[in-house]
């Protein structure tokens, strides 16, 4: 038997999970409304927020799981990558409960654990399996051999592409998070309304979106320029359009990967797989390509523990452990 207490806290969300025997039990999360004024996560900000959150969002995980913290054989956590400061309050946090209850500690990559969120419910991707990692720090498209077993065949250069999203909804004047708003906004819109060119990046599978920030950047002002209301006018096709573009880029890259490896089991993880567009356009094209095609439920998609515990689940069966002066790793590789 075993019983996993994980704690999430690589950027801002302070969240965590119970998991029992490979079966989750409670998935707890605290968002951090705080960066909205300053239109993204500020790290100082994001480590203070985990500080005040993290013993009352432990205390009902375990809570709501009906586990007392005495029946815990394992603390896990996010070692990387993510932010300094908000690493180090879910790192300290795991390794002092860890050395007072006496029990292992299991270090998790964050990555890693965004692929394995496919196994928190049925159905599972079957072995091997190819997985689009979306976010807003990664772009990855990652061979997963095993649960433990992964290889990156192709990843972004420069940009991620939810920093795309994000830059782009700064840029329209709209709110943080900006990603969900141009996914809101783009259903109303036309795809076709507006061309933005794609940048073919170094290596058959890599993906670039520095360009394509920067050409969004040139056509709203030189449109702009012409009519100062040309935003708020043309925002459902805007939206519409650089979404299109954006996800047309991560499929045709998926695409690819799938027939080189040979592969027709395709998942997506990572925040941005919570956009709908994104979720549609696989789902067709898996039915036209011959995929199975898994996407995890939206609570699973974006920052949670309950992707932490499974990881751990898998890592605590093949008792691999942590050091106890194990220290976060802000960039750490998958």
């Amino acid at each position: 038997m075993s019983v996993i207490l994980a704690i999430e806290s690589s950027c801002d969300e302070t969240s965590a999970a119970v998991i029992v025997n490979g079966q989750m039990q409670s998935n707890i999360i605290a968002s951090q409304s705080v960066h909205e004024e300053y239109g993204g996560v500020v790290p100082e900000l994001a480590s203070r927020e985990h500080q005040k959150n993290i013993v009352p969002v432990v205390e009902k995980a375990l809570r709501d799981a009906k586990v007392n913290k005495n029946a815990l054989e394992a603390i896990a956590f996010t070692r990387g990558p993510g932010l300094l400061g908000a690493l180090l309050v879910g790192t300290s946090f795991a390794k002092g409960l860890a050395m007072g209850l006496k029990i292992p500690l299991i270090e998790v990559n964050h990555m890693q654990a965004h692929i394995l969120a496919h196994f928190i419910k049925e159905p599972a991707p079957q072995f091997p399996f190819l997985c689009l990692t979306v976010s807003g720090g990664h772009t990855q498209l990652v061979l997963v051999k095993k649960h433990l077993q992964m290889e990156v065949v192709g990843e972004t250069g420069d940009d991620a592409v939810g920093e795309a999203f994000d830059k782009t909804a700064k840029l329209l004047g709209l709110p943080y998070p900006g990603g969900p708003l141009i996914d809101k906004y783009a259903q109303n819109g036309n795809p076709e309304a507006y061309s933005f060119p794609k940048v073919q990046a170094p290596g058959e599978l890599n993906f670039s979106f520095s360009g394509i920030k920067t050409a969004i950047l040139y056509f709203l002002r030189d449109n702009v320029k012409k009519n100062p209301d040309f935003i708020k006018e043309n925002l459902a096709d805007i939206c519409a359009s650089v979404q299109a573009t954006l996800v047309n880029i991560l499929m045709e890259q998926l695409t690819k990967a799938a027939q080189k490896y040979h592969v027709k089991e395709i998942g997506i993880a990572g925040g941005v797989s919570a956009n709908s567009h994104l979720r549609k356009i696989i789902v067709e094209t898996g039915e036209k390509m011959g995929w199975n095609v898994y996407i995890p439920d939206f609570e699973f998609c974006t920052d949670n523990a309950a992707m932490i515990a499974m990881t751990a689940h898998f890592m605590f069966k093949e008792k691999l452990f942590a050091e106890p002066d194990v220290s976060p790793m802000p960039r750490m590789k998958l």
